[in-house]
């Protein structure tokens, strides 16, 4: 029996209402995978935190908050209809563009109709007996669903500030992850920023020219490369409009499932000195990550990272007047890379102003906040603001915050107590019908995200579509296939340059976190071949069942 998840006639009590999917969240992937399913047939029923459409765009609202994939790359490309008819003001779009393009796509076809908003999906139980998801929401609403797809994204769970006598400030205090929807005002004041990842590189140029005085806590130097953002090129523009399918076809050839032209084959350690410098001043010029992308071996081989390393070292020493700032804003101890490359616009001259202040917590560590500000163990610095730009539990940390049993009463938590491990970063054995978008062990992050969410919703849905058709009414992946993907990122991620890095994509920003790396790094087009292949060859690594009537 198909209900009507999008109807307000909730059956009231602990009675579940019934839907075919159970879809949660409703960001890029939540937005997209109600579209397709709805196309297939499917009585979708969806749940979002939020108050409205945008995921991870909703609550990102810091000042300076922009992608850091170029506009034309990420977007839709399922309807050649909204690529002609949308608009992009700049090469690298900002939050409140990105937000109203997703509400725009809502809008056109007519996708909030099966969404739930301000619920927040607390516990999903999987009934072995019935064969069906049961999903509770922090409001006791509960649905009753055959196939349940996480699409919570993978930056989508901030971490909560942990400073002893936070209670005692007398300001005010936000996160980036969760900036309030009215703003916060830091004209005139005192500003303390915490926290120097991409958020926060973003933020504090902004903050820096409003603020009467900006302190910046510092854990650990972060790489840069200018974002060179502007208006979009017209000609370029031009180019891609003439064919964009064809456009398409050609970036989901590139690591990253976005555009990339300076993209090299050769070792940088076979080029010349001089050649080599011409080709990062290049990179440099273009901007964006084409730094990372002129050579073949960047993050494979420590030596030519070394390389790349060094003149990003030099460009930040050219720029910074005072020697001992420069020398604090230094990275050292990782490679370029390893951990997230950022994208700053202004971010190293910054320090350069009279008005902001470095301070390095990782000689001074920050000892607890006070009624007035940041107290470090040398000092007390005075703050009317302070913004947390702390990061995320990313990846795995979204899953985890929900209470997932699949069968046997086992839980997700329980199963990924030494790190996660999925099949393909879709399905995880002992958890039938859960999907998961851009889950670990996927590409996700290392690449355009809505490339990649196009591909892993399309896989899904097909998927679905083929299990209908053939009768069949659950699927699981085989724990046999599952141990081999795992061991299979595990040894590329260990050809890389990745693990020598205390980053998220490890987990180590999280305290008691397991150290994995969470995900696919040998690039999109390598993956989605593996995901075709195992299409081809009869959906090998899953297994399927029919149940009796």
């Amino acid at each position: 029996m198909i209900g009507q998840p999008g109807s307000t006639n909730q059956p009231a009590g602990d009675t579940p209402y019934w839907a075919d999917v159970v879809v949660i969240g409703a960001g890029f992937a939540g937005l997209y995978a109600h579209h397709r399913l709805r196309e297939l047939g499917f009585a979708v029923c969806g749940f979002e935190a939020a108050p409205d459409v945008g995921g991870t765009w909703f609550w990102n609202r810091y000042p300076g908050a922009r992608c850091d994939v170029e506009s034309l790359d990420y977007s839709y490309s399922f309807s050649e209809a909204l690529q002609d008819e949308w608009r992009w003001s700049e090469r690298f779009a900002t939050q409140p563009e990105i937000l109203r393009y997703i509400n725009h796509v809502a809008d056109r076809f007519d996708l909030r109709r099966d969404i739930r908003f301000e619920r927040r999906v607390v516990r999903a139980r999987y009934d072995g007996g019935e064969g069906v998801w049961i999903v509770e929401t922090d409001r006791g609403e509960k649905v009753r669903c055959r196939f349940l797809i996480a699409a919570v994204g993978s930056l989508s769970l901030p971490k909560p500030p942990d400073f002893e006598g936070l209670e005692t400030f007398e300001g005010q205090w936000a996160q980036t992850g969760l900036w309030p929807r009215e703003g916060l005002d830091c004209e005139g004041k005192r500003v303390a920023v915490i926290g120097t990842g991409s958020s926060g590189i973003q933020s504090i140029p902004l903050l820096a020219e409003v603020a009467q005085r900006l302190t910046v806590f510092q854990r650990t130097p972060a790489y840069t490369v200018p974002a060179l953002n502007g208006p979009i090129d017209p000609e370029f523009e031009a180019s891609v409009r003439a064919d964009y399918p064809a456009y398409r076809q050609q970036t989901r050839k590139t690591y990253n499932g976005g555009r990339a032209p300076l993209a090299g084959t050769t070792s940088a350690l076979a080029a010349s000195d001089d050649a080599r410098r011409a080709t990062f001043e290049a990179a440099w010029r273009f901007g964006c990550f084409s730094l990372l992308t002129v050579y073949r071996d960047l993050m494979t081989d420590a030596d030519a990272n070394a390389a790349a390393s060094a003149f990003v070292r030099e460009k930040l020493r050219a720029v910074v007047k005072d020697p001992l700032i420069a020398d604090r804003l230094t990275p050292r101890g990782y490679p370029i890379g390893a951990k997230r490359l950022a994208l700053d616009t202004g971010y190293w001259a910054i320090f350069n102003r009279p008005n902001v202040e470095l301070v390095d917590v990782r000689a001074a560590p920050i000892e607890h906040i006070t009624a007035r500000g940041v107290c470090t163990v040398e000092r007390e610095y005075p703050a009317d603001v302070i913004v947390f730009a702390t990061g995320f539990d990313a990846i795995s940390g979204p899953l985890l915050a929900m209470d997932i049993e699949g069968t046997d009463g086992r839980t997700l938590r329980e199963v990924w107590a030494q790190g996660p491990v999925s099949y393909l970063g879709l399905m995880i054995a002992g958890f039938p019908n859960l999907f998961t978008i851009n889950g670990p062990g996927s590409p996700s992050v290392l690449t355009n995200m809505v490339a990649a969410i196009e591909h892993h919703v399309d896989w899904i849905a097909d998927c679905l579509a083929e299990m209908r058709q053939r009768g069949l009414e659950e699927v699981q992946a085989e724990p046999a296939a599952q141990t081999a993907w795992v061991e299979e990122v595990r040894r590329i991620a260990d050809m890389t340059l990745f693990p020598l890095a205390e980053s998220w994509y490890m987990g180590a920003n999280v305290p008691g976190k397991p150290r994995v790396f969470m995900a696919y790094p040998a690039g999109l087009p390598p993956y989605r071949e593996r995901c075709e292949d195992v299409v081809r060859n009869g959906y090998s690594g899953l297994r399927f069942s029919a149940r009796q009537a």
